[in-house]
């Protein structure tokens, strides 16, 4: 039994928590959106700026489920205009290191995940 399956086992919920959080931060965005706030606050703009490609309904979305979910804070300042600044939470810097790591992970391992993907394209094409 693999160490995914005795922790779905001792939840009792079949890896639904499991899953739940890695489609949170498996998805496109918000690794990309942690790692740049790795550092001071950030206010919404500059966050945008940091993270080439990304749209601004896009990171409003990501901004405010990685809120909801406690990874992130967002601090608006009583001033005009308004002043909003986002950061991550003691919870959400945890997850600087994994996260460093997958990135580090893909970075190695891509020439040899592209070559087998061209070798399986070409063998079913």
């Amino acid at each position: 039994m693999s160490t995914y399956e005795r922790s779905c086992k001792i939840r009792g919920d079949g890896g639904r928590a499991i899953r739940g959080i890695l489609d949170r931060i498996g998805d496109k965005w918000t690794l990309l959106v942690v790692a740049t706030l790795d550092g001071p606050p950030l206010r919404f703009s500059e966050l945008q700026s940091r993270i080439p490609g990304i749209s601004q309904r896009m990171l409003t979305r990501t901004v405010r489920h990685l809120e909801r979910d406690g990874l992130v804070s967002r601090t608006v300042y009583a001033e005009v205009p308004p002043r909003v600044q986002y950061e991550l939470t003691a919870t959400g810097r945890t997850l600087i290191e994994p996260a460093v790591a997958l990135a580090d992970w893909a970075i190695d391992h891509n020439p040899e995940i592209e070559r087998s993907q061209a070798t399986y394209d070409t063998g079913t094409a």
